[in-house]
């Protein structure tokens, strides 16, 4: 008989730290009050070589292929896995509560097990009944879709080795636990050991799972960073709840382009795909309003239009507020420096607050040009032409230099019928255009650059 030796650690449940004793702040991530008390139990086993396991290769012998993909029915999210889910993968799906992560896994699984595949939705939080009702609002009719409300791992994989699913969503993975493992439910110590049982099954038996995840306040899933480094891809949904609008983001994807966004609208019959987010977020743009210009911001592959504001008001305090949404507030401080050091903008005593309409977060930085201009276009109270599109990354020194992809910004441009284009000088002069669709300025500095749009 084996012998097991039981331990107790203290473990960070918000990265995964462990310590022999209990700490007040983690050192590895700096949160207070994060360490819990775990058992840890280790069985000792000698090591076995699997059969079948082969040697060492060397690459050139290697046959390469492309991975197999499945469509999962819904364009914007096989837009975001890189053209569908690829068989044995594992995938981490986070968003704050309510923001349709079910509806969407629902909507997935339903479209998969339209294709004549047998696709598992299992549900830890909820009742076979409450997911019926959702699935009666969304429309789902699928007969290969089975429901599953079961939280003890070892039934799951049962379940899963019987029906032998092609898809499968694990809702949420923080309600899982193993008996193998003694801690709670949630703790890390379970949520790393059923992730890790989970991408064994995958990879050995060839079905996708997805992982659904819950958001911290801090707006990172929650308990396991470690999650993020066992997965195939890492999905994030943003926006809030007071927005019609989501963004669903890759930031990992081990079978396609990261940063890959798609964008869905909340409606009582579920999430719907957006096939034209730029006309959706200009949608309800003001005119002739002074602090508002657009960008082509490019998300991954996609370029899409949004819609920058600024208001610059005198502080009636010692010290001035900044306050960004959707923007990385320290880059809209530099550029704000900059605009006061070389364009001669007197910013140090105005209150300056920026908003992305939509609520889209955005932080390339050919969007710094654009930052700039709303910024002067409110402090000058004079207004930008709505006809205009800006788009260019700005120095330190006031300089505007040149970014990627510049094409692709100005066709989106062009199709939403915009007629000019203030762009990097270093753009405009590589640029080889045979028509005439979109006027194009260029220029080298921020001050032209105002100039130019005033």
């Amino acid at each position: 008989m084996k012998k097991s030796k039981v331990q107790l650690q203290f473990v960070c449940q918000n990265c995964g730290n462990s310590s022999p004793r209990w700490l007040g702040k983690c050192p590895a991530c700096g949160e207070w009050n994060s360490y819990v008390e775990e058992r840890v139990v280790k069985e000792k086993k000698g090591l076995e070589r699997a059969p079948g396991k082969s040697n060492a290769v060397n690459l050139t012998q290697i046959e390469g292929g492309k991975e197999e993909r499945i469509s999962t029915g819904i364009g914007e999210l096989d837009r975001v896995l890189g053209g569908g889910f690829v068989p044995g993968s594992i995938v981490l799906v986070g968003g704050d509560p309510g923001i349709g992560k079910s509806t969407l896994a629902l909507e997935m699984l339903d479209k998969v097990g339209l294709t004549n595949r047998n696709v598992l939705y299992v549900t830890g939080e909820e009742s076979p009944e409450q997911v019926k009702m959702r699935a009666e609002r969304l429309g789902v009719s699928s007969d290969r879709l089975f429901i599953f409300p079961e939280t003890s791992l070892e039934y799951i994989l049962e379940e899963l080795n019987e029906i032998s699913p092609k898809l499968a969503v694990i809702d949420s993975i923080q309600t899982i636990f193993t008996e193998d493992f003694p801690s709670a439910p949630g703790s890390v110590g379970q949520i790393r050991e059923c992730a890790a049982k989970l991408m064994q099954y995958a990879k050995t038996k060839g079905t996708a799972i997805f992982l659904v995840g819950h958001v911290t306040k801090e707006g990172t899933i929650a308990g396991p960073k470690v999650l993020e480094h066992l997965v195939d891809t890492v999905l994030y949904f943003e926006g809030g709840r007071e927005h019609p609008y989501r963004i669903l983001r890759a930031v990992k994807n081990r079978f396609g382009s990261t940063n890959e966004i798609g964008v869905f609208e909340m409606r009582d019959s579920g999430l719907q795909e957006v096939k034209n987010p730029s006309e959706i977020f200009l949608s309800e743009r003001p005119l002739n309003a002074s602090g508002s210009v657009v960008v082509p911001s490019l998300e991954g592959t996609r370029p899409i239009l949004v819609e920058i504001q600024a208001l610059v008001s005198p502080c009636n305090f010692g010290v001035p507020r900044r306050t960004t949404i959707g923007l990385d507030y320290n880059r809209v401080s530099l550029l704000v420096a900059v605009l006061e050091k070389r364009a001669g903008l007197h910013l140090l005593g105005q209150d300056i607050f920026m908003n992305v309409a939509g609520g889209v977060r955005i932080e390339e930085p050919a969007i710094d040009l654009g930052i700039c201009a709303c910024v002067a276009s409110s402090f000058l109270n004079k207004p930008i032409e709505s006809n205009i599109v800006v788009f260019g990354e700005v120095g330190l020194a006031g300089e505007i230099r040149g970014v990627s992809r510049v094409e692709l910004r100005l066709k989106e441009a062009e199709k939403l019928g915009f007629k000019k284009c203030v762009l990097p000088q270093i753009n405009f002069q590589r640029l080889k255009r045979s028509d005439n669709a979109i006027s194009l300025i260029g220029v080298g500095s921020i001050e032209k650059a105002i100039e130019a749009l005033f």
